[in-house]
């Protein structure tokens, strides 16, 4: 039968999290909760339910470049997220496997600091992140603990939040969303600083819920699989910011263990999108 259609693939690059809320879970089910096909790639298995990481167990670096490889060499995404990095080695595997294939959009969701306060990558990684992943990301999605690690700064106020932003941005960062969620205020705003110079704000009502596992993992993802459907990546954060948002309300009311619960994915799914496909010759036409 003579192919028609053709998914919008969102590929993630993160660690393994059992209890479903977060990590590589959050992922997958974000990407098909909205409409996308997943594809993944393990860094890491870390122990963990909803109280905590008690451990976090390596994947060996050649296992990580062999499932990027073969992976990318038959189903090619639209776009990637890239979660949990833990060492530079890793770091280094990983941006040297993705610069063997052609260029798609990368979001960098910066995973140091465990909800407890708890820091889980070593400075070494830091450095190497920000000496060769960032400059490779079109977004990277920090949070409040996280962009005062990249920021090398503490982050207590929305105007330290502006400055931080300002620093990761001269890191070589082509876009940052500095998420605010964990600031102490009844509102919640969080700041996009764009590739032109610009710092868009967005504000919403903070939820009053321990609901909150694997927020970061989603609305990063959110963000990737509406950038793999082709939206502008500024439309692509409003319509990721808005999802996650829902996630989380509607999710607030339902006990899942006996920590911090997750969020809830699917609750409005849409059905996996069937986009028209195009040919190499069609596709060339297309893009002159």
């Amino acid at each position: 039968m003579q192919k028609e259609y053709i998914y919008p693939i969102a590929m993630t690059i993160a660690g393994f999290d059992g209890s479903g809320g977060a990590g590589i879970q959050a992922d997958i089910k974000t990407f098909s909760a909205l409409g996308c096909f997943a594809t993944s790639v393990l860094t890491a298995l870390p122990v963990q339910n909803t109280q905590g990481v008690q451990a976090i167990y390596a994947i060996p670096d050649r296992a990580i470049q062999e499932q990027i490889r073969v992976l990318l060499s038959d189903i090619f995404p639209k776009a990637i997220k890239i979660g949990m990095v833990h060492t530079a080695t890793l770091v280094d595997v990983i941006v040297e496997t993705l610069s063997e294939y052609p260029k798609v959009p990368l979001i960098f969701d910066p995973v140091m600091v465990a909800s407890s306060g708890h820091r889980l990558v070593q400075d070494a990684t830091v450095a190497t992140i920000v000496e060769k992943l960032i400059p490779k990301t079109d977004l990277i999605t920090p949070n409040i603990d996280e962009a005062a690690v990249l920021a090398e700064m503490k982050i207590s106020s929305l105007d330290d939040m502006y400055i931080a932003g300002e620093r990761i941005l001269k890191l070589g960062a082509t876009n940052v969303l500095l998420k605010g969620g964990h600031l102490q205020s009844s509102t919640l705003t969080s700041l996009y600083f764009d590739n032109q110079g610009k710092v868009h704000s967005y504000e919403s009502a903070k939820l009053e819920t321990n609901n909150l596992h694997g927020t970061g993992c989603t609305l990063s993802s959110a963000i990737t699989s509406f950038l793999a459907r082709d939206f502008p990546m500024e439309s692509a954060i409003v319509a990721g910011q808005c999802y996650t948002y829902k996630a989380i309300k509607n999710g607030m009311d339902v006990l899942t263990g006996k920590g911090r619960g997750p969020l809830n994915h699917f609750f409005d799914p849409e059905k996996l999108i069937k986009n028209a496909f195009l040919s190499e010759s069609e596709q060339d036409q297309k893009n002159r």
